[in-house]
């Protein structure tokens, strides 16, 4: 590019000539560097035009724009609304994560195995011609307990009497009108659960989410993330890294 552009040295106050524009690959190759460099790119003039570039002078404004710039609040955008899958066991009502949950099915009937009667596992049900073990979420946060004392004392305040089908006490419908099976998969493990009861995807802002008080059992708990306010009912949103882990164990 001899004698269409001068070599730029950092600083100097000298007008680009942008020969690669015009003489170069962007403009007609013409330039007899180009034999030799093949593209503008690896010409010395096109390199110091880029050093001259970058050590011009400041703008009088520049520090002072930047300086606004950075200056400026940072505009922290909205923690995202967490969907969560509501339902009932027994008389509690509690929320799951929904991405861990693969389908809400009819209540079906429940094979036990031999030799596990006891403990978590219920049996296998079959969810559209595939068997799944099930297992008694209610039992694990102690539920079961919970509705057989609330039974008992029931019981006793109405002087040995048998209640309705609708239980007085607690408030809880009739056990049967809109029990479900819960289809879950949390880390690739597939398993169903039933339930009460199912209300449907419940979305709710982190800030939400409230200690669980005192008075909350142990066993519950240690299983519950926070509690959810929702129509005038105390909804326990289970904390999925603990829970199914647990439900994983008592397969084994």
């Amino acid at each position: 590019m001899d004698g269409m552009a001068e070599v730029l040295t950092p600083g100097a106050d000298v007008d680009l000539r942008t020969c690669w524009s015009e003489i170069g690959v962007q403009g007609d190759g013409s330039c007899p560097k180009l034999q030799e460099f093949i593209h503008c790119r690896n010409c010395p003039v096109y390199s110091n035009a880029g050093v001259q570039l970058l050590n011009r002078p400041l703008p009088p404004d520049y520090r002072q724009e930047w300086t606004e710039h950075f200056a400026r609040k940072k505009k922290t955008a909205a923690p995202a609304r967490i969907s969560a899958v509501l339902f009932r066991i027994e008389s509690e009502w509690l929320a799951l994560p929904t991405p861990a949950f693969q389908e809400v099915a009819e209540r079906r009937l429940i094979h036990s195995l031999p030799h596990r009667r006891s403990g978590l596992v219920l049996g296998l049900a079959n969810v559209r011609g595939e068997l799944l073990i099930c297992v008694s979420l209610g039992r694990l946060l102690g539920l079961e307990k919970k509705r057989l004392a609330e039974g008992r004392q029931s019981v006793r305040q109405s002087g040995g009497g048998l209640l309705g089908p609708e239980n007085q006490r607690t408030g809880a419908p009739r056990r049967g009108l809109f029990e479900r099976l819960l289809v879950v998969n949390w880390e690739g493990s597939r398993l169903a659960f039933p339930v009460d009861e199912v209300h449907g995807i419940l979305r709710f802002e982190a800030q939400e989410l409230k200690e669980p008080p005192a008075t909350v059992a142990k066993s519950n708990s240690s299983y519950t993330q926070g509690i959810l306010h929702w129509q005038g009912r105390a909804v326990g949103f289970l904390n999925a890294g603990v829970l199914f882990p647990t439900l994983d164990r008592s397969l084994a």
